[in-house]
């Protein structure tokens, strides 16, 4: 199993970042440890600047290799929701020297995922929209509407140059509003409404 993550799939999240609006995908990977299914997230002693991105991910159902756009949905049948972690400290100081930032984004623990899962088949799913709140404050609110890259078109894209396998996770990109964590916080998100997820950092 492997996580692959999306960035800058939103273009005001692209904005807030100082970043230009891609015109093609731009995807990175986390290992499998990164996951963290339950429990408790433990603040990482390594940096001082550590921020939440929220995102809707979608499982990979069935192997593939340089599938086609309008395929696409033949290999996936349901979303959650995630949060993918970066140690923004670290992330800027590996950017300076023009280093890789796996270190920001790939430690233990660094993507959280809900337990439910929500069948496609059961949403209206060009007006699905998500909230997270930070300690019952709303931070960011994503509408797939707003995704710059289709589920469908990421599929589409990884998959010219990575296989996707069963089981496989794409983290599809977070909205504006992404900001820090820190120690006791509450972290909670909903999908339609329903929540999804609630962890709290220690």
């Amino acid at each position: 199993m492997k996580i692959i993550c999306i960035g800058r799939n939103y273009a005001e999240h692209a904005k807030e970042m100082n970043s230009a609006v891609p015109t093609e995908p731009i995807f990175f990977m986390k290992p499998d440890v990164a996951l963290l299914k339950e429990g408790d997230f433990y603040y990482p002693n390594f940096t001082n600047d550590l921020h939440f991105e929220c995102e809707i991910v979608v499982k990979i159902d069935k192997v593939g290799k340089n599938i086609e756009e309008k395929f696409a949905s033949k290999y996936y049948s349901e979303i959650t929701l995630g949060i993918d972690f970066t140690a923004r400290d670290l992330q800027s100081q590996c950017k300076e020297k023009g280093l890789p930032w796996e270190k920001a984004k790939a430690f233990d623990n660094s993507a959280p995922i809900s337990s439910k899962w929500i069948k496609i088949a059961d949403l209206d799913f060009e007006n699905t929209e998500f909230t997270f709140s930070q300690n019952g404050e709303v931070r960011q609110i994503g509408k797939t509407s707003d995704m710059i890259f289709s589920i469908d078109q990421l599929i589409a894209y990884i998959s010219k140059f990575v296989t996707l396998k069963t089981g496989d996770l794409i983290y599809t990109g977070t909205p504006s509003g992404v900001g820090p964590v820190a120690i006791s916080d509450v972290l909670t998100a909903s999908l339609n409404g329903e929540e999804m997820f609630e962890f709290k950092v220690k």
